[in-house]
């Protein structure tokens, strides 16, 4: 009986360690994605930078008072700002964490930005 007590513990602890190694995949293809979504904008170029998202994308962003629910309208506000005269000169990520619950993955972090607006002053 003590041998398989002990074979049990042993096998939860190899399964919770292989879902972690699994969920850092997860957690650092989701942090790559958006820092390649991040690089295009950068360029100023939409067309890159939203062809990750998905549909039924969900982003809170201090800019806005609201959620902003869905792809398209994620789309439209990228295109809006891209064709001002600011230009996006770094971002960071700090605090990162990825939750992944089945196939959904939640990315949370600061963003730290800096922004150089039509007139040459920065911003961040």
């Amino acid at each position: 009986m003590r041998r398989i007590l002990l074979v049990v513990p042993l096998v939860m602890i190899a399964g919770l360690a292989m879902a972690q190694q699994a969920g850092k995949g997860v957690a650092d293809e989701v942090i790559a994605v958006t820092k390649a979504q991040w690089a295009a904008e950068m360029k100023k170029n939409t067309a890159e930078a939203n062809k990750t998202i998905a549909e039924d994308y969900t982003e809170f962003n201090s800019d806005y008072a609201t959620r902003i629910d869905g792809k398209a309208v994620a789309a439209r506000i990228g295109e809006a700002q891209a064709s001002g005269g600011g230009t996006l000169l770094a971002a960071e990520m700090g605090n990162p964490k990825v939750q992944v619950y089945g196939d959904v993955a939640i990315l949370s972090y600061n963003f730290m930005g800096v922004v150089k607006d039509k007139d040459g002053k920065i911003e961040n």
